[in-house]
């Protein structure tokens, strides 16, 4: 990938609504070519910026599924829970026959109906793990660079948005109806103009900016770009489960989550309490940071591996493949 292409998605990754043309100021190069990068990028990367809640915040609760299956029906059930809006970062793991996902729910009813009644009556489910995420140490908002990160640090401060960071103690908030209809669409298009986020809502544009800014400020709304990170020279992942000691657990995240390695970790119940998706160049790579750097930190007893072999669906956009109605949860 050529210098302009990680230059500007390590911009979006800054901030995702920032306009093309300041983005184009701070990399000294002309407004045509950011915006014919940008579209390249959407064509051969699936890039685009997707509009997301801070769960806590609007009185949702975060879970990480680990479902284990027969071959035969790992992919189908995939499929089924990719199309789902309720689902991000849906992938088949330990050579097809792991599914693992998150689920963003609102209401224990719609927890329960999936998890103990839809996804146990799947066809070819052997076992199903919920973890509920406790603690964010890196991931949403505190997005993973990677190769990337490429930028200046006046130019990172250039593009910084103004809004705070969206904090897990942030106070509650009450989404009104409108609300809603402008976090469906920035789900699809974060992106998307005021001006036609005006037309989708039937209301003012400055009633529309002011909403935004409302829940960007109150850190109920962020931003999060979504790319195949494939295309910057990464394999797919491999996602740790692992066991920490409670006195150690706030330490071993946060030191996880200065490692160039993590994509994501977070702090969960369950048998295993740390979850963390590791991007390694190879085996080779992923032994010594697994002996290296993993064996380092104190506190941790256990630690399985699940290779990720594809990603069905990413932060929101549904990667490969239409689910079929077999087996569908």
């Amino acid at each position: 990938m050529e210098s302009i292409d990680l230059q500007l998605i390590h911009a979006l990754k800054i901030d995702g609504r920032a306009p093309l043309r300041r983005i184009a100021s701070v990399l000294g190069v002309s407004d045509q070519m950011v915006a014919r990068r940008y579209a390249g990028l959407r064509e051969t990367a699936g890039l685009r910026v997707v509009g997301r809640l801070n769960p806590r915040p609007v009185g949702e609760s975060v879970w990480a599924l680990r479902l284990q299956c027969v071959p035969s029906a790992a992919l189908g059930l995939a499929r089924a829970l990719a199309r789902r809006e309720d689902t991000r970062w849906v992938k088949l793991a330990s050579g097809g026959t792991e599914v693992i996902c998150h689920l963003a729910v609102r209401s224990d009813h719609d927890r329960d109906t999936l998890l103990m009644n839809r996804i146990p009556a799947s066809r070819g489910v052997t076992s199903v793990a919920a973890h509920r995420l406790l603690r964010l140490f890196k991931g949403g908002p505190t997005t993973w660079d990677g190769p990337a990160s490429v930028l200046s640090q006046e130019q990172k401060d250039a593009l910084a948005p103004s809004y705070p960071a969206p904090d897990a103690q942030a106070p509650p908030v009450d989404l009104t109806d409108l609300d809603r209809v402008l976090l469906a669409v920035l789900a699809r298009d974060g992106r998307t103009s005021h001006a036609a986020l005006a037309v989708e809502a039937r209301c003012h544009e400055s009633t529309v900016r002011r909403r935004i800014a409302h829940l960007r400020t109150a850190g109920a709304l962020f931003f999060v770009l979504d790319v195949d990170e494939r295309t910057l020279g990464n394999p797919a992942g491999t996602a740790l489960w692992m066991s920490v000691r409670p006195a150690r657990l706030a330490a071993a995240g946060a030191a996880l989550a200065q490692h160039p390695e993590v994509a994501y970790t977070a702090a969960t119940t369950g048998r295993t309490n740390l979850l963390a998706t590791v991007l390694c160049q190879d085996d080779e790579h992923l032994y010594d940071y697994l002996a290296d750097r993993i064996g380092a930190l104190p506190g941790i007893d256990t630690v399985e591996t699940a290779p990720i072999i594809r990603t069905l669906k990413r932060t929101g956009a549904i990667v490969s493949g239409r689910a079929r109605p077999d087996g569908e949860p």
